[in-house]
């Protein structure tokens, strides 16, 4: 049986099984994996590894923040929670095993949640394209900086004062129709 490349020198047309399981005629009998999973290599793959680091690990900072927070909260309500009144002993042991339990079983599945987020194709090219425009944002210098600081600063402190002139004169002049009972100051 002539191959692919064979047919295509000859001018013969390609048939479908041709296109349907490349390789066939080779003695192959499944199709090659294409997209985006022919190329993980499992589970713990880094989808795109080293492109988009520093996303991926400011994701992953806050992710993990909120799970430590999440687990505080957790631990101190959970004994709480699983002790009942007037418990002996060995239900408070029970307890404490039963929210470290709880609090473990719970970190693990964020962490599996998390990583598994991070790596899925949308995501991680949604991190890296953000990356990829935050290189091209064009930071200012200190001096620009201080000097931008300096001027907000200043015009807050200008608006406010203005705002008090406006507001001490209208309360005096509500005062002085009887509108107001007492006076601003």
């Amino acid at each position: 049986m002539p191959t692919t490349e064979e047919k295509e020198k000859k001018g013969e047309k390609r048939m479908a099984t041709d296109v349907i399981t490349p390789g066939a005629e080779e003695g192959g009998n499944r199709p090659q994996p294409r997209g985006p999973t022919a190329d993980r290599g499992g589970f713990f793959h880094l989808y795109k590894r080293g492109q988009g680091y520093w996303t991926r690990v400011g994701s992953a900072a806050a992710a993990g923040l909120i799970v430590l927070l999440t687990l505080e909260f957790l631990y101190t309500h959970l004994n709480v929670w699983l002790t009942p009144d007037n418990a002996t002993v060995h239900q408070v042991s029970m307890a404490k095993l039963g929210t470290l339990a709880i609090c473990g079983a719970f970190l693990l599945a964020s962490s599996v949640l998390i990583f598994y987020l991070l790596n899925k194709p949308d995501y991680a090219d949604f991190l890296i394209a953000t990356d990829s425009e935050m290189k091209k944002v064009n930071w200012t210098s200190r001096r620009e900086l201080i000097g931008s600081t300096k001027v907000v600063i200043v015009f807050m402190f200008l608006i406010a004062s203005l705002l008090f002139v406006f507001d001490l004169f209208f309360g005096y002049l509500f005062y002085f129709m009887d509108v107001l009972k007492t006076k601003p100051l």
